[in-house]
C-alpha cells in the first residue's frame, strides 16, 4: 500500500478503519488524516500491537 492514502480514499477508508477499531476516536482519526505512519502509531498505542502486527493489520484492511 501507498504509505500516504490519497483524500478521497481516505474518506472512504476512514469508515472501515473505525469499524475495525473502534477504541480509536474521531480526534484520532482526524489527526491521522490518511498517513499510514500515524494510523500505525495510533494502532500501537490503543491496542498495544507491535508495530509488524499493526502493519499486517493494515494491510488486511485495505485488500
Amino acid at each position: 500500500m501507498n504509505r500516504d492514502i490519497t483524500a478521497g480514499k481516505w474518506r472512504q477508508f476512514k469508515g472501515k478503519v473505525k469499524a475495525q477499531w473502534g477504541k480509536l476516536t474521531d480526534d484520532d482519526i482526524e489527526q491521522i488524516d490518511g498517513h499510514s505512519e500515524r494510523l500505525i502509531g495510533k494502532l500501537q498505542e490503543r491496542y498495544g500491537m507491535a508495530r509488524d502486527e499493526a502493519e499486517k493489520a493494515l494491510q488486511r484492511l485495505s485488500k
